[in-house]
């Protein structure tokens, strides 16, 4: 996109403001964003995209909130606590909750978006399988019944991370967990503007009136008070990466969520720009392989490619040979999290050994199979990744096929499970939040349970029973433990190829202060 092509669409985004009764022409009350890609898909319990997650926060509450400590606090309740050795759970909704179409937040409605979010989400689906009985026993009372104490639920129903356990309408929340919901009605700080939406360019929110911000507590992550100080946000998709900085350095947009990294030192000498370091946790980097279809269906072809990885190479092309941008010989754990460990790690070390690997690869039974890789050519760190894992595979003697596309193909296209010959997929390139992977709770790309699994749909037994027992370890010790047995199992079962992990910047302008740390979220932000 061109820079004048972009100053044409934001003046077109802005027409719509001279019409009466809009009270948006304070342009302090404006927020201008460049999302990280296109919003393809509305729903947040559907999908584990970022972009989804980061929309959701806006248009929909959450019963807690999870600060800075990773600590659970209240958000949408006004108390919480268990009963009865921990098999009985009271949750309490604040008074005066509303949604977005004027409706009362009902405890029936909660009940109805956990069992929803709970069959799509890893932390869900145990929170749901400890769980005998939910229900509400009056319009303000959530009550679990549980089979065995689960004292995490407070950070299952709180938690940052994809999939978002954001709380919707009864009506909506009845609708098939994988089918996406596109009616936006939530109970968040911020309504999402249908009318407005232009797919591939424009999302609009405007401030929520009947938001009931809490009245205690400080702002932190997604826990305390969210204040909305603007009345209207704009997100516009930019995908040419020096047309976005020009338009931060100019003052077009107030707030790029992920500059690309050969533009850094340039925002850097912007004396109108701070470039800020918002997720402590990090981007642990993956190649998620389907499982359901061959080659990769066969785990001894996906352990033969460990000997292939270069973490090195794949962080170098993301974020450059600043070695204070990455982090590589990782295992499976980012190593924020205390369940990190060196266990199994060494076949990820050393100089890489093509032949080798193409020995082992005719060993373990591949006969030259299609594989169709795809690739996020608008979402540069993960092209960069795409592109030299790609090449890794081609190296090692794999009948590569690569689809270049955008990433709001590869969300939708990942979802399905035919074949690669009919419209599948056999694999792709993808980061998280280290946060999404700070515990077997929340780590869907280590599940294996086969058909319920996140995309790629692995069955690991020894994987799952593992993580059931890291739920009932006593201490953190027995919880480390564990996870180092974790580890050692998934360089056998092999669900992903781990491709090390980037600290990703975040760049606004000066006048845009109080960002909170975490992940981009907009309630509490300012523009002076």
């Amino acid at each position: 996109m061109k820079r004048r092509a972009f100053l044409q669409s934001a003046a077109a985004a802005m027409l719509p403001l001279t019409a009466p009764g809009l009270a948006y022409g304070a342009e302090a009350r404006l927020l201008k964003f460049i999302p990280q890609a296109d919003l393809a898909i509305l729903d947040p319990i559907w999908t584990t995209a970022y972009v989804t997650r980061n929309h959701g926060f806006l248009v929909f509450d959450t019963l807690f909130g999870i600060d800075g400590q990773f600590r659970p606090q209240l958000q949408m309740l006004e108390s919480a606590g268990a009963e009865s050795d921990g098999l009985l759970w009271r949750l309490r909704l604040r008074d005066g909750l509303k949604f977005h179409d004027g409706t009362p937040v009902l405890a029936r409605d909660c009940v109805a978006s956990i069992r929803r979010w709970g069959a799509r989400d890893a932390f869900g689906q145990a929170l749901l399988a400890a769980t005998d009985e939910l229900t509400a026993s009056d319009d303000r009372s959530i009550v679990f019944r549980l089979k065995r104490p689960f004292p995490l639920l407070p950070d299952a129903l709180g938690k940052a991370s994809s999939n978002l356990p954001a709380m919707m309408p009864e009506r909506l929340a009845k609708t098939d967990p994988f089918t996406a919901i596109t009616d936006m009605i939530g109970s968040g700080p911020y309504r999402f503007k249908a009318d407005e939406r232009v797919p591939g360019s424009l999302v609009v929110y405007e401030r929520f009136a009947d938001y009931r911000p809490r009245d205690s507590g400080t702002p932190d992550w997604i826990a305390g008070p969210k204040i909305a100080h603007f009345d209207r946000i704009e997100w516009h998709v930019v995908p040419d990466s020096a047309t976005a900085s020009a338009a931060l350095q100019s003052g077009e947009v107030d707030w790029w969520e992920q500059p690309t990294f050969d533009l850094l030192p340039l925002l850097k000498g912007a004396p109108e720009v701070t470039i800020e370091q918002i997720d402590p946790t990090g981007f642990p980097s993956m190649a998620r392989f389907n499982q359901l279809w061959p080659p990769f269906d066969n785990p001894a072809i996906r352990r033969a490619l460990l000997g292939c990885v270069s973490e090195t190479d794949e962080m170098t092309a993301v974020a450059g040979t600043d070695s204070h941008l990455w982090r590589a010989d990782l295992g499976f754990f980012p190593p924020a999290s205390p369940m990190a460990s060196t266990a199994g790690t060494a076949i990820l070390q050393g100089p890489r050994d093509y032949d080798k690997v193409k020995r082992d690869l005719a060993a373990a039974g591949y006969k030259g199979e299609r594989v169709v890789a795809m690739i996020a050519t608008d979402f540069p760190v993960l092209n960069a990744m795409g592109v030299v894992g790609a090449d890794m595979l081609k190296r090692a003697g794999m009948n590569v096929d690569v689809l270049a596309t955008d990433w709001g193909t590869v969300v939708q296209r990942r979802a399905k499970k035919d074949s690669p010959e009919k419209g599948g997929w056999s694999v792709f390139f993808t980061s998280f939040s280290g946060l999404d992977q700070f515990t077997p709770a929340s780590y869907v790309a280590l599940r294996g349970n086969g058909q319920n699994a996140w995309f790629g749909w692995p069955t690991a037994p020894k994987l799952e029973e593992l993580r059931d027992q890291w739920f009932a370890a006593p201490d953190l010790a027995a919880q480390k433990k564990i996870c180092e047995q974790i580890q050692l199992q998934a360089f056998v079962d092999v669900p992903f190829l781990p491709l090390g992990l980037y600290y990703q910047p975040t760049a606004h302008r000066k006048n845009v202060t109080d960002l909170l740390k975490g992940l981009p979220i907009f309630w509490n932000v300012r523009k002076g």
